[in-house]
């Protein structure tokens, strides 16, 4: 894979927001990193640790100027006289000062969406390149856990597999998001 993937439909993480149960998951496993005698029945997210056990197991703009190009006021007389005004700067009349007085309202709101749109992708792309070290240091951490912890519990050594099994599919997903090869 070569690249960030950019677009929305082939991403597996589409939103800041989406990121949040791989935040859930890093955060499960400092707790278990934390309390060696913690197990999935303590956990913040015991169905999700289970699952992954189991399966690892199995226009105010154009309002202005309408009001002032012609006869002041918002009167049939004055909107009329001022959607004409608009048009005329075209060669045109009423239904050309329509578009006039529109154009303006659709080009800053298209640039106003296209920013936030870039804004709020560098955002996720940011977010996720983070997450990804941090669940690369939890998921090393786990697996030395599970070595030193040959000895623990059935209980507490399902719920590091499972810590495991989740980490370790957050990496994947990261990577298939950040073009990182696999």
């Amino acid at each position: 894979m070569s690249g960030y993937i950019t677009k929305k439909k082939d991403m597996r993480f589409q939103s800041v927001e989406a990121l949040q149960q791989v935040v859930n998951v890093v955060n499960e496993a400092a707790a278990a990193l934390d309390d060696p005698k913690r197990t999935i029945r303590e956990s913040a997210i015991p169905e999700v640790l289970a699952g992954a056990f189991g399966a690892g197991i199995g226009g105010a703009a154009s309002f202005a100027a309408l009001y002032g190009l012609g006869t002041v006021g918002l009167s049939a007389a004055g909107i009329t006289s001022g959607l004409a005004t608009a048009g005329a700067v075209v060669g045109g009349g009423m239904v050309a000062g329509v578009f006039v007085l529109a154009a303006p309202v659709a080009l800053l709101a298209a640039g106003g969406v296209g920013l936030t749109a870039h804004l709020k992708s560098k955002q996720l792309r940011q977010e996720k390149e983070r997450l990804y070290q941090e669940v690369l240091k939890k998921h090393q951490a786990i697996i030395k856990a599970q070595r030193a912890e040959l000895n623990a519990s059935k209980e507490r050594q399902e719920y590091l597999e499972s810590l495991n099994i989740l980490l370790s599919q957050a990496i994947r997903d990261l990577k298939h998001d950040l073009g990182y090869a696999t």
